[in-house]
């Protein structure tokens, strides 16, 4: 743990991350100062001025520059000149969620992964209330790290969903049992466009963990695959699990004739035919293997078996993940808002077997569209592009469906959609992208499409 007892720190960027670090090291004896080269939410100035804590908006003065650490939270990119200064400098910086895991006193399970990691989180959160187990949920999702840590204790876990950005300036953080769902491309103008860069940013999960603890791994990611041999090389490497819905694994949990098998024990070659794979509830063959991911995390963490298969047969998914909104005149209205990339969109699509008008689009971040040729091709009959990457949209993909429409708003494109689909066929909004053109969060986007499609039904 760092001592920040009178350290002048600087915390940059006032979003929810940004708050609830400050007020964390302030509470901890901290001289903090918040500093955002955008303008402060009235709420998050409001907070800051009743803890005492100063700020500044729209720049970074001096005043910022000068600090003994600085504390940056994920949406601020390494490239701007705040940054630039405290690397050249050597003022070191560190992440939200390391500066939250010095204080952390709580067993920590944390999951990263290009797609699915907030399901796995609140799958993992709904296994463990299954289980009658006390846990607190955040990071990434809900609450974040620093916020939840004066609630961490030796009596619950803490289930944390971490993102690239969060890890890329870890220095100690280290999990009791970290999950790799799977790595594509994704962020990648973070990172230089640099697929490598990005691996090794969520490959950090792992760094600091020990042979007592936990990492489970996806045998099916192509990348993970490879990533596991040279992580097994490392000197003091944690126990690696993995599990897989297409062979068979050494040690972890598989799939075979459409039943469950736990193979965990290191001394022998005991299986466990834990449950039918038709009982998890979740629909879609990633939902599966989340489902596997879940059951590791959760078994490794001694919960009892009843627990977990329960959990498995009843967990109902998250809002804005292929969310049934409505069925109007035969029509099904599909929010998959918090797919930001493509691969998101890929198993969004693979989950049906029925025709659909895909509305997708918002602030590009280097996408290759057409890795979904094949699944359009089959399924797609109309594409409706929203946003910033409508001409990439058109450019890739115009040619690939029969119908392609470009919209300004969310409400024209559900009202088109609505004119598009036909009775047994599925209007889904996947856009691949960030939602930052056009809203603050993939929430907003979600919930505009939500309401639009209320609208419809009026």
């Amino acid at each position: 743990m760092i001592d920040v007892r009178n350290k002048h720190i600087t915390v940059v960027g006032a979003a929810r991350s940004g708050l609830a670090a400050a007020r964390m090291l302030a509470g901890r004896g901290a001289t903090v100062y918040v500093s955002d080269a955008s303008p402060i939410q009235p709420g998050v100035k409001s907070a800051l001025d009743r803890d005492g804590i100063p700020w500044e908006e729209r720049g970074h003065t001096e005043r910022a520059k000068q600090a003994d650490m600085a504390v940056v939270s994920p949406g601020v990119p390494d490239d701007t000149p705040i940054m630039a200064h405290y690397g050249k400098t050597g003022i070191p910086v560190y992440s939200e969620l390391e500066a939250a895991s010095w204080f952390n006193r709580s067993p920590v399970v944390a999951v990263t992964g290009s797609n699915g990691k907030t399901t796995v989180a609140r799958w993992m959160e709904h296994t463990w209330k299954t289980a009658g187990r006390a846990c607190l949920t955040g990071g990434n999702i809900g609450r974040p790290f620093s916020d939840i840590i004066d609630e961490t204790g030796a009596g619950r876990t803490t289930i944390l969903e971490v993102s690239s950005f969060q890890l890329d300036h870890i220095l100690g953080f280290r999990p009791d049992v970290s999950v790799i769902l799977n790595i594509t491309p994704d962020h990648l103008d973070r990172y230089e466009y640099s697929f490598e860069r990005y691996i090794e940013s969520k490959l950090r999960i792992a760094a600091n963990q020990r042979t007592e603890d936990i990492l489970i791994l996806n045998s099916d990611d192509p990348v993970l695959s490879e990533k596991a041999d040279l992580l097994k090389k490392r000197k003091a490497h944690p126990r690696i699990l993995s599990y897989s819905i297409n062979s068979e694994v050494e040690r972890g949990a598989f799939i075979r004739d459409q039943k469950i098998i736990f193979k965990i024990n290191d001394t022998n070659d005991t299986e466990e035919l834990f449950m039918h794979s038709g009982d998890v509830g979740l629909p879609g063959k990633h939902n599966l293997s989340n489902s596997l991911a879940t059951a590791l995390a959760a078994r490794v963490s001694e919960i009892k078996s009843e627990s977990i298969r329960e959990s498995l047969k009843t967990f109902g998914g998250v809002e804005h993940r292929l969310e049934l909104v409505s069925e109007l005149n035969g029509v099904r209205y599909i929010n998959d808002s918090k797919a930001t990339n493509i691969n998101a969109v890929w198993f969004a699509l693979d989950s049906y077997r029925m025709p659909v008008v895909l509305i997708m689009g918002g602030r590009d971040k280097g996408n290759d569209y057409l890795a979904l040729k094949e699944q359009i091709t089959e399924k797609v009959h109309t594409i409706i592009a929203l946003g910033e990457a409508r001409p990439g949209i058109k450019k890739q993909l115009g040619n690939v469906v029969p119908d392609f429409f470009e919209a300004e708003t969310m409400e024209e494109a559900v009202q088109l959609a609505g004119k598009k689909a036909k009775r047994g066929e599925i209007v889904l909004l996947s856009p691949a992208c960030s939602s930052f053109d056009m809203f603050e969060n993939y929430e907003q986007r979600g919930d505009a499409f939500k309401n639009a499609v209320r609208e419809l039904a009026t």
